[in-house]
C-alpha cells in the first residue's frame, strides 16, 4: 500500500498536517442532493492523493489527463474511450478515481465520510481495498471513513475487516431527495395522515403545495409537492408530477420543520442542493386561475367509424385514434419484437461529442465484434426474440365504447348533464357518481356482447387469466400524462367478469378526478374516449416499472431505472408498498441498488443479469418509438414481469417530463 502524501489542485492551499479535516474538506467541497463531496484520485505511481477542488468543475478524467498527465482536451477527446477504459476497466491502472461524500445520521453516530468509486469501475478486491486504506491514512483520525461499494461487483467483494455502507442503506435515510427540480409558489397545505386529508373541510385546490408522509393516487393538480418519507420516482402521484412540471421531493422533517406555516403562502424551491421554503405575501395572479389552464393539449381527432376488435398483432403505433394510446403501443411493441426496427439503434447511433456514436459499447454488450449497424441490429433481434415477450391480446375500438353509450337514453342524458354542468362550474361529483354506475351496470346490447364473446373466444381461448386493460385517447399525451387515473382489471377468469370488467373500464373514464384533470388540461368530455385490451395475464418471479432514464439526474443519459417488486407490478405503481430501485448503465455496462425498499433483501445475480438485459431492451425501444424523428433522449416507460430468464413487457409509452 502507498505511503500517500496529499496533492491539491494549485488554488487550495496545502492542508495542515497534511491530514484532510472537515473544516479542509468543506473548502474544497460542492454539493449534490444535499451531500458535500469531493473528487479524488489515487496515482499508484508517484504514490499520491489528489483533492480535485469543487470550484474547477472538473471531471476526474479532466484532471487525469490535464492536471496530472499534461494532456490537452483536444487530446483527451481524441482517446476518450481508450483513455477511459484505462482509469475504468483496465485490470492494471495506474490512477483510483474516487469520491468522498460527508453525511450526518445519527443512526450511524453522527458525521461520517463514505468513500466510493465511480458506478462502471471494474476494479478488482485489491485494488479497491488499497484505495480505501490509502485514503483512511489522509483523514484526521476523528472522522470515520466507510467504504460505500459503488456497484453489484463491489459489493459482491469481501469486506476484508473495511467498514462499508451500502447505496441502500444510505437512500433509504436520506433526509432529503429532489424528485423533480423547480420553483413555485403556493398555500402549503400539511396533513399528518391521509384521514386527516380526506376529512378536510378545505378541500386543496390548484394553488397549493401539499405536504405530507404519502400522496394519495388521486390528488388534483397542484403547485408543489414535498414527501415527508421516502418513495419511488416512478409511483403514480411521482410521475404525474413530472408530468405536470412541478417541484417534487422528499424531506423526511418536512411535517415539523414547516408546521407553523401550514396555511401560508409561500415560495418552494427544489434543486440538487436542497429545499427551500419561505413565506410571501398572496401573489395576486392567483386570481387569474391556473397557468396550465391556457394551455391546450393536442388529443388527436379519434376514429369512431371502425368498430372491429383486433388482435394487438395487427395494431401499430399509428392506431391510436381508433384504440387508444396503450392498445396502439402494444401493438407496436410486438411488431417490433417480431420483426426488429430500422430506428432502435438510434440511441446508440446518436452522436455524443467528442463520441461520434456509442456503437462499440452496444457491441460489448451484445457481444458482437465490430460497429456494423447490420450486424448490431440483427445481433439485437435474435436477443429480444429468445428472451422477451409481449401477451397475446385483443384491442377494442373507441367505436364499441360509443356504441354501448348511445345505445342508453339514460346514459346519454346525464352525459348531457355533466357536460353542462362543466360549462356552467357546477359541482360534478354526484353526475359523475352516477353516470359511472350507469356504464357499469347498463346490459350491453345483445349484438356488442356477442361480438366482444366471439372475439374473446377466437383470440384467448386457453389463455387461463386475463387483465382487462384501459387504453384512452386522453393518456400519454404531451402535456397530460394520466397515469393512475384509469382502471385496468387484473385476474378475470370468465366471460362475464370479461363483460363487466369492460364496463368498469370505460366507466372509469368519467371519474371525478378524471373528468377535472381533463377539464383543467382543456380536454372536454366529448373529445374522450375509452378503448379497451383484453390480454392474456402471465406471471412472473418479479414485476416493475423501469424508466430509460435517470430520474434523479436528467443529465446521466448513461442509465436506466427499475423499480421492482416480487411478484406485482402494482405494488411498485402505486406506491402502496415501496420497491426495490436498480440503476443500470446501458453504455460502459454495471448496475447498482439504489434502496431495497420494503424488500428483506436484494435479488440475486441471476435476476440482475436479466434486468441488466431488459435495460438495453429499454434503450432500442426508447429509440424505436422516437422514430425517425431522432429525439432518441426521450425516455420511455414500460412496465415488465421477468420469470428466469424470460422478460414480459405489459406495456410501453413516453416518460412524461415537463420542459
Amino acid at each position: 500500500m502507498p505511503t500517500a502524501p496529499l496533492v491539491l489542485a494549485a488554488v487550495v492551499p496545502a492542508l495542515p498536517g497534511d491530514r484532510l479535516t472537515l473544516t479542509d474538506f468543506s473548502g474544497l467541497a460542492t454539493t449534490v442532493a444535499g451531500y458535500p463531496y469531493v473528487k479524488l484520485v489515487l496515482d499508484l505511481e508517484t504514490a499520491t492523493v489528489h483533492l480535485i477542488d469543487g470550484a474547477d468543475r472538473l471531471l476526474h478524467v479532466q484532471y487525469v489527463a490535464e492536471r496530472v498527465l499534461g494532456m490537452t482536451r483536444a487530446e483527451l477527446a481524441r482517446n476518450l474511450d481508450a483513455f477511459n477504459e484505462s482509469v475504468y476497466r483496465a485490470a492494471v491502472r495506474r490512477f483510483l478515481l474516487g469520491t468522498l461524500a460527508l453525511h450526518d445520521r445519527a443512526e450511524y453516530g453522527g458525521r461520517f465520510l463514505s468513500l466510493e468509486t465511480v458506478e462502471v469501475d471494474t476494479m478488482s478486491a485489491e485494488l479497491l481495498h488499497t484505495f480505501y486504506r490509502t485514503v483512511r491514512t489522509l483523514v484526521d483520525d476523528s472522522i470515520p471513513v466507510l467504504l460505500k461499494p459503488a456497484n453489484h461487483l463491489q459489493e459482491g467483494f469481501p469486506a476484508d475487516g473495511i467498514p462499508r455502507i451500502l447505496a441502500h442503506e444510505l437512500y433509504s435515510t436520506a433526509p432529503y431527495v429532489p424528485l423533480n427540480p423547480g420553483t413555485t409558489t403556493g398555500r402549503l397545505r400539511l396533513f399528518a395522515s391521509e384521514a386527516d386529508y380526506r376529512a378536510t373541510t378545505d378541500p386543496v385546490r390548484w394553488h397549493d403545495v401539499l405536504v405530507m408522509e404519502r400522496m394519495p393516487d388521486d390528488i388534483p393538480r397542484l403547485s408543489g409537492l414535498v414527501n415527508a418519507r421516502h418513495t419511488t420516482p416512478l409511483s403514480h402521484t411521482n410521475v404525474l408530477a413530472a408530468g405536470w412540471g412541478i417541484p417534487n421531493a422528499i424531506q423526511q422533517d418536512a411535517l415539523t420543520t414547516y408546521a407553523d406555516l401550514d396555511g401560508a403562502w409561500i415560495e418552494l424551491t427544489v434543486d440538487p442542493a436542497g429545499l427551500s421554503l419561505a413565506p410571501i405575501t398572496r401573489p395576486e395572479s392567483v386570481d387569474d386561475g391556473p397557468p396550465w389552464a391556457v394551455t391546450q393539449v393536442d388529443i388527436g381527432k379519434p376514429d369512431l367509424a371502425a368498430a372491429q376488435i383486433l388482435p394487438l398483432d395487427q395494431l401499430r403505433a399509428t392506431d391510436a385514434h381508433r384504440f387508444g394510446t396503450k392498445a396502439a403501443n402494444l401493438g407496436e411493441l410486438t411488431a417490433v419484437l417480431r420483426d426488429g426496427s430500422p430506428y432502435w439503434l438510434g440511441f446508440y447511433e446518436a452522436p455524443r461529442p467528442p463520441r461520434p456514436h456509442l456503437l462499440e459499447y452496444l457491441a460489448r454488450h451484445l457481444e458482437v465484434d465490430g460497429t456494423d449497424v447490420a450486424e448490431l441490429s440483427q445481433a439485437a433481434l435474435r436477443m429480444v426474440r429468445e428472451q422477451v415477450v409481449v401477451p397475446r391480446g385483443i384491442a377494442l375500438p373507441f367505436a364499441l365504447q360509443q356504441q354501448f353509450l348511445e345505445s342508453s337514453p339514460a346514459i346519454q342524458q346525464t352525459i348531457g348533464k355533466l357536460k353542462m354542468a362543466l360549462a356552467l362550474g357546477g359541482e360534478v361529483d354526484a353526475l359523475c357518481a352516477e353516470l359511472g354506475g350507469l356504464i357499469r351496470d347498463t346490459p350491453l346490447p345483445a349484438d356488442l356482447r356477442t361480438l366482444i364473446e366471439d372475439a374473446v373466444l377466437r383470440h384467448l381461448t386457453g389463455a387461463g387469466r386475463v387483465v382487462v386493460r384501459s387504453s384512452s385517447n386522453a393518456e400519454d399525451l404531451i402535456g397530460f400524462s394520466a397515469a393512475g387515473i384509469y382502471e385496468s382489471v387484473p385476474e378475470v377468469e370468465s366471460i362475464e367478469d370479461v363483460i363487466d370488467s369492460i364496463q368498469r373500464v370505460w366507466a372509469s373514464l368519467v371519474t371525478t378526478r378524471g373528468v377535472l384533470l381533463r377539464d383543467e388540461a382543456g380536454i372536454g368530455l366529448s373529445d374522450c374516449f375509452m378503448g379497451v385490451v383484453i390480454q392474456q395475464q402471465l406471471d412472473g418471479a418479479l414485476g416493475g416499472v423501469m424508466v430509460t432514464t435517470n430520474p434523479l439526474d436528467r443529465g446521466d443519459f448513461r442509465s436506466v431505472l427499475l423499480n421492482l417488486a416480487r411478484n406485482s407490478v402494482d405494488d411498485v405503481v402505486s406506491g402502496n408498498r415501496d420497491p426495490l430501485q436498480h440503476l443500470y448503465n446501458t453504455m460502459e455496462g454495471g448496475s447498482r441498488t439504489v434502496a431495497l425498499g420494503a424488500e428483506p433483501v436484494d435479488v440475486d445475480d441471476q435476476a440482475k443479469a436479466t434486468l441488466g438485459r431488459l435495460a438495453l431492451v429499454g434503450r432500442l425501444l426508447q429509440a424505436h418509438f422516437a422514430g425517425a424523428d431522432g429525439f432518441v433522449d426521450s425516455p420511455v416507460d414500460v412496465e415488465w414481469l421477468v420469470d428466469g430468464d424470460r422478460i414480459v413487457l405489459l406495456q410501453c409509452r413516453p416518460y412524461q417530463l415537463a420542459a
